[in-house]
C-alpha cells in the first residue's frame, strides 16, 4: 500500500519510456538519489519535488501516488442515517457571505449580518454540530465545480481528510481564508483549487501557518 509519500517516478517513467538517467538530465539530480526516490527508500524535499514536477509537467500534487484514491464527489461524504427513521435531525444554519474566522454560533450570525445575509437560513439534514453555516457563493471563480448560487455547508467538527475540500486559513503574514482541496503528506500540506486552474500552495508543516475552519459536508444548488 502507497505511504503518503510516496512518489508515481516509478509509474511516470514507464508512462514515459524514460531511464532514470533521463530524468537526472531533465532535473538535474544524481542518478542515485532519483532511484532511491523512486524506490520509496528516501525522502524527498520540496526542492526535488519542485524539479520532477518540471521535468514531468505536472502539478507537484499529481506526484503523490495516494493521488489517485481521491474523491472528487463532494455530495457522497454527506453522513446519511442508516436506517429511514422518521426522527431525522435537522439543524437551520446561518447563510454567511465570507467563511467565519472562529465559526460559533454567535460568529456565525454576526458574520452573517456584516455579509449581507441577516435572517437567511437554510435546513440541514443529519448535522449536530452547531457551528455548521452556509457559505453562499456570489461569483464563478470556482465554476465549474462549484457556482455562483452555491450554498456550501461546512461543518467544523467533521473531520477532513486528504482529498476533501475545506475552508481553511493559510499564509505567515496575511491570513487567506479560501475553500480549497486538501491533501496531506508527511512533510507537506498542499492546497488546491477546487477547478484545479490555480497553482497549487505546497505550506511546510510545522512552519508555514495553516489551520483547517471546517470541511464542505454538502452543497445546495439554487434552484432556477
Amino acid at each position: 500500500m502507497a505511504s503518503s509519500t510516496e512518489l508515481r517516478v516509478k509509474e511516470l517513467l514507464r508512462e514515459k519510456g524514460w531511464t532514470t538517467k533521463t530524468l537526472a538530465e531533465k532535473t538535474g539530480m544524481s542518478e542515485s538519489y532519483l532511484t532511491h526516490i523512486k524506490n520509496g527508500t528516501r525522502r524527498w524535499n520540496e526542492d526535488s519535488l519542485k524539479k520532477l514536477a518540471n521535468a514531468f509537467e505536472m502539478s507537484p500534487v499529481d506526484l503523490f501516488a495516494q493521488r489517485k484514491q481521491r474523491t472528487d464527489n463532494i455530495d457522497s461524504n454527506v453522513s446519511m442515517p442508516e436506517q429511514a427513521d422518521v426522527k431525522l435531525k435537522v439543524q437551520i444554519v446561518p447563510v454567511v457571505g465570507e467563511v467565519p474566522a472562529n465559526p460559533s454560533p454567535y460568529n456565525n450570525q454576526l458574520m452573517q449580518i456584516t455579509s449581507g445575509h441577516k435572517d437567511e437560513f437554510v435546513p440541514v439534514l443529519n448535522t449536530t454540530d452547531s457551528a455548521c453555516f452556509a457559505l453562499s457563493i456570489d461569483n464563478n471563480l470556482m465554476a465549474p465545480t462549484f457556482v455562483k448560487g452555491d450554498l456550501l455547508i461546512i461543518s467544523p467538527e467533521v473531520w477532513t481528510r486528504s482529498g476533501d475540500i475545506a475552508a481553511v486559513e493559510y499564509g505567515n503574514d496575511t491570513a487567506v481564508r479560501a475553500i480549497m482541496q486538501v491533501t496531506y503528506t508527511e512533510d507537506f500540506i498542499v492546497l488546491e483549487s477546487v477547478n484545479h486552474k490555480q497553482a497549487p500552495v505546497a505550506l511546510i508543516r510545522g512552519k508555514d501557518h495553516f489551520r483547517i475552519i471546517g470541511r464542505v459536508i454538502q452543497r445546495n444548488q439554487k434552484l432556477i
